[in-house]
């Protein structure tokens, strides 16, 4: 049995593991979602959002046996708190996410891209503290592959992102690179292009790097396929 804790990425909340949780549940593993600070339920303003807090409430919520997995921007939160705390978890799981370069913010990273696919459906509020994404885009962007019911369950609960931790800089040094870790590339991503994933994984161990013909969300899409690959990554963690 492990321990699984799984962040989701920009714009969703805890809500998004639905159809993953009790998948990994049937494996008989360990698993929590949390709500990064601002964002789902958790009430923290979006002024006051920072990549810190985003790490301090992956700590909170992690253990020496536990492995986190960060979808897309929770690449960034996750690698932090490795780099803060190595002894913390067991490894990292990286799922269609950003794999930080020491020094770059996430929106570095994602201007770095070979290809825009976010910026005509990105909406700032009017004092740029938050972006949300445009409703009649969300389906084709992230859910172009799940199921009806689900792209219906899923739109509505999308909120608005804080900026300020994307456009924040992280260092990685020793301990974040200590710590075991994961990539989950995804094939028929139209968030984060699969080939710009393909770079972010290079630095990876071979075996370490896996694949799943899915869209940018794999815990709807497949989530049994997803707590299976899941349930290998962490036995060889």
């Amino acid at each position: 049995m492990t321990d699984c804790l799984l962040i989701h990425g920009s714009c969703h909340g805890a809500w998004c593991w639905r159809d993953t949780i009790p998948a990994l549940l049937d494996l008989g593993h360990n698993v929590r979602a949390i709500d990064l600070p601002g964002q789902g339920n958790d009430p923290t303003p979006p002024k006051d959002v920072t990549l810190e807090l985003y790490r301090d409430a992956v700590l909170a919520a992690s253990s020496p046996d536990t492995v986190i997995v960060g979808h897309s921007m929770a690449g960034y939160p996750i690698a932090a708190a490795a780099e803060h705390a190595p002894d913390a978890m067991r490894g990292l799981v990286f799922l269609c996410a950003y794999a930080p370069v020491s020094g770059q913010s996430l929106a570095q990273m994602r201007r770095a891209a070979p290809r825009q696919t976010l910026m005509a459906a990105i909406q700032r509020s009017d004092d740029a503290i938050t972006f949300s994404i445009d409703p009649a885009q969300a389906e084709a962007l992230f859910y172009h592959d799940c199921p009806t019911e689900t792209v219906a369950y899923a739109i509505p609960r999308l909120g608005p992102q804080a900026v300020l931790p994307q456009e924040t800089p992280l260092t990685l040094g020793d301990n974040y690179a200590a710590v075991p870790k994961a990539y989950i590339r995804c094939a028929n991503d139209q968030t984060i292009p699969p080939e710009y994933q393909t770079v972010m994984a290079q630095d990876f161990a071979p075996d370490k790097v896996h694949h799943m013909q899915s869209s940018h969300s794999p815990f709807f899409s497949d989530p049994i396929g997803l707590a299976a690959l899941l349930d290998q990554i962490a036995k060889d963690m």
